[in-house]
């Protein structure tokens, strides 16, 4: 697809994982393969949101619902418009994933799996307002996608290029 391309059945891909698994380079990789709009759900965390996780306390549903609702209208409104979009966002558990999915038709998902260890040293070599204290509780909430749902699981230590080419296939055949 061409930038800012559209498509009658635009697909929107929600790059999915715990923190320090790459979703945000990944994401916009991949956004900018396809031409289309990439948006980082970190971004739209409230500050009461980003504070609480700063201090090292995991977010629970009631602090995701209105989150996870500005996601998901984000990826509508795209599905409207018929713009392509993907999101990077940790969509952890599968009720997560149905919300984001209720968005439109044509909404899939890339699952970066990274061992623990390797997502420990990533999040300690950044500045993020996510401890690493807070992986342990990712790491329990993490539901990873199931069969029946339309997603793409890719190693996240694997080299960036190699999981482009994969997921891009991936996205061809799966319409």
């Amino acid at each position: 697809m061409a930038a800012g391309s559209t498509s009658p059945r635009a697909t929107i891909v929600v790059v999915m994982g715990v923190s320090g698994s790459g979703k945000s380079t990944f994401g916009a990789t991949l956004a900018e393969a396809l031409g289309a709009r990439f948006l980082d759900a970190d971004d739209l965390h409230p500050p009461a949101n980003r504070q609480k996780m700063a201090a090292g306390i995991a977010l629970d549903d009631d602090d995701r619902r209105p989150w996870l609702d500005a996601v998901a209208a984000w990826m509508a409104e795209r599905i409207r418009t018929e713009q392509a979009g993907v999101v990077a966002c940790s969509a952890l558990r599968r009720r997560y994933r149905d919300r984001l999915r209720a968005a439109g038709v044509g909404v899939r998902f890339v699952y970066l799996a990274v061992p623990r260890a390797e997502l420990d040293a990533r999040m300690r070599a950044r500045v993020h307002f996510m401890p690493v204290t807070l992986l342990d509780s990712q790491l329990a909430a993490l539901e990873p996608p199931g069969a029946d749902e339309a997603a793409c699981t890719v190693d996240g230590g694997a080299p960036l290029e190699r999981n482009l080419q994969r997921v891009l296939r991936w996205l061809t055949t799966s319409r």
